[in-house]
């Protein structure tokens, strides 16, 4: 294989710290490719061994990786509250389908400090009655937070499930305003 079919397949990431916790980024060259909740050790490992087996290769642990820095520095910046939309390249190779199309509707049509109901992010993809199957979508975003799966909520005003745990999608909501700030 060239050094240029290597460089292809090269995957990087770095945990960063955040208000909920460690967040794994990984990237390749197409852009942002993962985003993993509560990185701890054992989350982290397993998420790498499953980055491993879907893009077929080892990703490699490179905090100061020009494909990162930018993520980085727009997570970060969020979190700060100095930044209200990601503006970062990103690589859909983890999920396809009525999944990559939910999640590239979220992603365009949910603005910052706004919330939209399952079956309404149903309706804007053509399939109004897929509630459920957009929740599964929400479910499988590889890109939580950059892709702001923390902002689809139920229609009766309830907020909904979320892989990253409600405390989390609790806080998400309220740094952006959405919900009033946990008390503790």
């Amino acid at each position: 294989m060239s050094s240029h079919a290597q460089n292809e397949q090269q995957v990087v990431w770095a945990v960063v710290g955040t208000d909920i916790g460690p967040l794994l980024l990984a990237a390749t060259h197409e852009g942002l490719v993962n985003v993993v909740f509560h990185a701890t050790d054992s989350v982290r490992d397993k998420a790498l061994d499953r980055l491993a087996s879907r893009l077929g290769t080892e990703p490699v642990e490179a905090p100061g990786s020009p494909l990162l820095a930018e993520a980085i520095r727009q997570v970060d910046a969020y979190f700060a509250g100095e930044r209200r939309d990601f503006e970062l390249p990103l690589d859909w190779s983890l999920i396809s389908g009525f999944n990559r199309q939910v999640l590239r509707e979220l992603a365009s049509g949910v603005p910052f400090g706004a919330v939209v109901g399952y079956g309404d992010l149903a309706g804007r993809v053509g399939q109004p009655r897929a509630a459920q199957a957009v929740g599964v979508a929400m479910g499988s975003n590889p890109l939580p937070v950059v892709v702001p799966c923390h902002r689809v909520v139920e229609s009766d005003g309830g907020i909904g499930g979320f892989g990253g745990g409600l405390e989390t999608k609790r806080k998400l909501l309220a740094l952006e305003g959405v919900l009033p700030e946990p008390l503790f």
